[in-house]
């Protein structure tokens, strides 16, 4: 069966996005600058850069492989409606996926087809549903939990997530939506299984005991 796991970044402080981080508001607490300083290892990676047609160059090495890894291992993934609203007004055409989304939601809407085979899936009933077709259409690969952070904890509360893949930046954003607020026993629990360090950030990998 596929591995569902979660794989983002995080600020040193335990926030996944910035305070007022949206699309309409760019300004807003300097959330961009923020957001950069978050996630900036990850566009310097040389595989990123070549998936999404960034360029030629980049960094290569262990993190770069780590990205490459991550991303191959990728059959389905999984978000909520505030990360799809953001990324509709941000992604290029060629959205920067690669395979089927399911996007958790109240609203109706049919699939949206993208460029270069990412397809939206609009779920209005329920997680495990959502996650029972992903795993479906992964083929085999496993499933990304994309977020946000509260799809991450709906996962997380139902026992659901087998690993978490973490990018703690050592960046401060005072403010925003915390990875890990609304849990209920029990608890999942994890093991560490995987550290490595670079400038930008300490890449950190759990598995569920």
């Amino acid at each position: 069966m596929s591995t569902v796991f979660v794989n983002i970044g995080l600020s040193l402080d335990g926030y996944l996005a910035p305070d007022g981080m949206t699309m309409a508001n760019p300004g807003y607490r300097n959330w961009g600058a923020k957001w950069g300083k978050l996630m900036g290892w990850l566009l310097n990676q040389q595989s990123f850069r070549e998936a999404h047609h960034f360029g030629p160059g980049g960094e290569t090495g262990a993190v770069n492989d780590l990205v490459r890894h991550t991303s191959e291992r990728i059959g389905a993934n999984i978000m909520g409606k505030r990360m799809f609203d953001q990324g509709e007004q941000a992604w290029p055409e060629e959205a920067p996926f690669h395979t089927p989304v399911y996007v958790l939601t109240n609203e109706k809407r049919e699939p949206w087809v993208r460029p270069g085979g990412t397809t939206f899936h609009f779920i209005h009933d329920g997680p495990e549903h959502a996650l029972a077709l992903a795993r479906k259409s992964a083929g085999g690969r496993d499933v990304r939990i994309a977020g946000g952070a509260d799809v991450i904890q709906q996962y997380l509360n139902l026992g659901l997530v087998d690993e978490l893949e973490i990018a703690l930046a050592p960046v401060l954003f005072g403010g925003g939506r915390r990875l890990f607020d609304h849990l209920s026993e029990p608890l999942p629990q994890f093991r560490i299984d995987r550290v490595l360090d670079s400038p930008g950030a300490t890449h950190l990998r759990y598995v569920r005991q």
